[in-house]
Order: structure tokens, then sequence, then C-alpha cells
């Protein structure tokens, strides 16, 4: 076999194949609406762009250390204390390439062949295929709009074995953008600490939330539970810095020094740019990013109101990231287009082909009645989407 066992095992990132297939059309004149990107649609805040020209200007274009420079994880610290009640030391973070980067180190580090991990259903994509490559094996807890998609403490129990090591929570989510309360999520931190399993937290949404609520790190209970949680984040989602490559983890320090010898000797350190424009993302002005917030929410607003309007699709109200999950489950088994709708798949092709909408199958987060669309879009081409997709779904004759 010319491929490794575990390498062959991964899927393919259906998310990016759908997006760029949607560029290609656009690249052939064909007026695409995407609905599918993972990224703010505004531009890195100025002070962030010129902190890493001066870094530039000032040589700093070397080598840093491979878990990242003292100063960002100085900054890293002050943020996790300020924003989250967390104290932590710089020998107790890693930077990486990425929150998704410092999430793959992390099951790297805690997983063995023949451990379980526990992911809540829906999830993000990219759990699953990380879980395989450690050998593990992904144990997936079913969770329903009833439930605002969020786990109960008895599922959790219910799903432990003796062979689990790992639960992952995300929270605001990835697809669902429902947050966990802080009463939910000290109900499930009781379980792990008395089950002693640990808990990657991915927060890379936690500025992206709406209607006041309050985003809570399940790591700031106590010293129980901090000491058997990974805080994942990073700058991508927050302050539009995708293509920077910058996110972090913190947690025991046995941990993240696994975590960052597996890194000195995969990628070894982040760009040395980009850690100097993240230490002025997280100690510089916070205003680009209110403003995107705000403007995420009346974009949401729009599209939860023109979706429950629509025929045969719903969707909850998210409170966080800019993701709406709509419920397909009316289409399934109808006549569209004179074809039979199956699953999430064949809807997103016939959206795409005939509508020129490009959005995710819900199937590529584990439930295939439902579609996501993002609504990092501008407010005309959000509208003019909607408006393609509820005519398109007129058309279901039976």
């Amino acid at each position: 076999m010319l491929i490794s066992k575990k390498i062959s095992l991964i899927s393919p990132s259906a998310t990016l194949a759908i997006t760029a297939k949607a560029k290609k059309m656009k690249s052939e004149g064909i007026n695409v609406i995407g609905f599918g990107a993972g990224e703010p649609d505004f531009d890195t805040p100025i002070n962030i762009k010129q902190a890493a020209k001066k870094a530039i200007d000032n040589g700093f274009t070397k080598y840093t250390p491979a878990s990242g420079i003292k100063e960002l994880k100085e900054a890293i610290c002050g943020k996790l204390k300020k924003d989250n009640n967390l104290d932590y030391i710089p020998e107790e973070i890693i930077v990486s390439c990425g929150a998704k980067h410092s999430i793959f180190n992390a099951i790297m580090a805690l997983c063995n062949e023949e451990d379980e991990v526990i992911i809540p259903s829906p999830y993000w994509v990219s759990y699953p295929e990380m879980v395989k490559v450690t050998g593990a094996k992904s144990i997936f807890i079913k969770t329903t709009q009833d439930s605002d998609f969020k786990i109960t403490p008895q599922q959790l129990l219910e799903a432990i074995t003796p062979k689990t090591k790992l639960l992952i929570l995300n929270s605001p989510s990835n697809p669902t953008g429902m947050v966990y309360t802080k009463e939910e999520l000290l109900s499930l931190s009781k379980i792990l600490i008395e089950k002693n399993i640990f808990c990657i937290s991915d927060e890379i949404y936690e500025k992206i939330i709406y209607d006041n609520l309050e985003h809570i790190s399940i790591a700031s209970f106590n010293s129980d539970i901090k000491k058997l949680t990974l805080v994942i984040n990073g700058f991508s989602k927050s302050y539009s810095m995708t293509g920077w490559r910058l996110g972090y983890a913190a947690g025991p320090k046995e941990i993240i020094k696994a975590m960052s010898n597996l890194q000195g000797h995969s990628t070894s350190n982040p760009t040395s740019i980009s850690q100097i424009a993240g230490v002025e993302a997280l100690n510089g002005s916070q205003e680009n990013l209110k403003q995107m917030v705000k403007e995420f929410e009346k974009r949401r607003d729009y599209m939860v109101g023109k979706i429950n309007s629509t025929k045969h699709i719903s969707v909850i109200k998210p409170q966080g990231a800019f993701y709406c999950f709509a419920n397909i489950s009316e289409i399934i088994g109808r006549i569209l287009n004179g074809k039979i709708i199956n699953n999430s798949l064949e809807l997103t092709e016939l959206l795409l082909t005939d509508a020129k909408v490009a959005v995710i199958p819900g199937y590529v987060f584990g439930d295939d009645n439902f579609i996501r669309l993002s609504y990092a879009n501008s407010m005309e081409d959000i509208t003019e989407g909607l408006n393609r997709i509820e005519k398109f779904i007129n058309k279901i004759t039976k």
C-alpha cells in the first residue's frame, strides 16, 4: 500500500471541496453566492497589520522558540486572566500555526490507540479526522434542536467507558452556533473530574457571541477541572486573521511540554511576524472586533428570519459564531427539479449547480438533516443568496 494506513483513513475536507468548486465556478464567470465561508469577511484590523509591518522592518523574520515567543505567551496569559478568570504562566502556553494545529497537537499528545474520544454531534469536521490519526476511536453523542444541540450530563455519563480519555467541547459551536451556559458546563465538569477524563475546550469563537450572553470557559470553575482541560483559542475568527495562522493552547505543563516536543519536530515555530501581530491583537484596541460582532448580529437576525419564512426549511437562532445550521428534514425524500433529494449532499449539489448557491451539507458535521450557511458575507449577497434558495425550494413538486 502506497499511503500509510492511518493517513488513508482521513476523509478529504468537504467544506474545502465545496468552497473550491464554488470558487472555480466564479472564476468561470458564474455568479455564485457562497455561504460556505468559515472565515470573517472583514479585513484584519489596521493596528494589527501595522505591527506586523513594523516587525518586518525591524528584521523580526527569523526562527523563534518552537512554542512561541515570551511576549505573546505573556499577552495570552493576560487575556486568559482578564477574559476568563484563568491563571496560567507562560510555561503552560503553546502558540501554534492556528487553533486547528493546537487541537491536533493536543489530541496527538493525549491519545493512544484504543482510547476513546467523546465528540458531541453535530461537530466541527476536523475533530474525528484528527482522532483517526492517533488510532483512537471517536464516540459521538447525538444532540438535537430540542436540546439546543448541547449534550446533557446523562448523555455524557452513558457515553463514558473505561477506555474514555477525552471529551471535545466547542462553545460557541461550529456548526450550530450554540453556547453552553455556566450551569451546563459546571454539571459536565463534575463528571469529568469524577471520571478523570480530559477535556479539549475549543473556544475559538469566544468573542463572537450575541444577545448579551456570556462565554464561560469550563477550565475556570476550579483547579480540578483546570488540570484536566486544554483551552484552545486563536486569532483567526475574532481578529479576522485566518491567513496569519496563529492559535494557542493553555493547559497543564506536562501536556504543553509534550505538545511543544511534537511541534518542534513538525512545524517548529508559528510565523515570527504573525506572533508580533498577535501581541498587538490582544493588547491593542478591540473596537474593530466589537463592530464586526455588531454587524454579524444584524446578518444573523436577517438570515434566521428569512430561513424561517421559507417553506420546508427552518433554523434555531444561533447564539454565537457566524453560522446557521438549517433543518432540511422536510425536504428529504421530496422531488426537486425532477430529482429525489435523499440527503444533504444531494441538496447541496443541486443548490450549487441549479441555484448557484454554495452551502455545506450537514452530513460532514454528523447530521444529514441539516445544511450549514455562513453569514460571514455581505448583506447584499446574503439577501440575494437566500432569495435564490427560497425560489429554488419553492420548486418542490411532491
